[in-house]
């Protein structure tokens, strides 16, 4: 069997995040799967570590790919990204899921499309979804 190399990867800057929020591995943690699950992904494994005195990062394996966020909650910010094969899995999904629990001031956002040759860059939109 053959499989395209077709996928999509977004990337966001958010800013203006609770600190709270921010500083807490365990509950990113959930709402990373809670966002994968919500674009139709296929969480193979999940790490994510709490620093000290501040920031986490939490890594979500996909069968499809990754899902990943880091943050600094001294400055009210978080990068996150979501990259996907195939087009079953629309990574943008799982982005608008975590900017509509993260509900950030500002939030910059890119999305590459992958694996047909030259990169291609869009600007996507985000946008607010009802949280499960």
């Amino acid at each position: 069997m053959e499989y395209s190399t077709f996928g999509r990867h977004v990337a966001v800057d958010t800013w203006g995040v609770d600190f709270d929020m921010l500083n807490d591995a365990e509950f990113l943690q959930a709402q990373m799967v809670e966002a994968a699950e919500a674009c139709g992904a296929t969480v193979m494994s999940v790490q994510s570590k709490q620093f000290e005195p501040q920031g986490a990062t939490v890594l979500v394996l996909l069968s499809e790919s990754h899902l990943s966020i880091h943050t600094y909650p001294e400055r009210g910010f978080a990068a996150i990204d979501c990259y996907t094969c195939g087009e079953t899995v629309d990574p943008q999904l799982a982005i608008d899921y975590l900017v509509s629990v993260l509900k950030p001031e500002k939030t910059y956002a890119k999305k590459l499309v992958r694996g047909l040759g030259e990169l291609k860059v869009e600007t996507p939109e985000i946008k607010q979804v009802e949280l499960i």
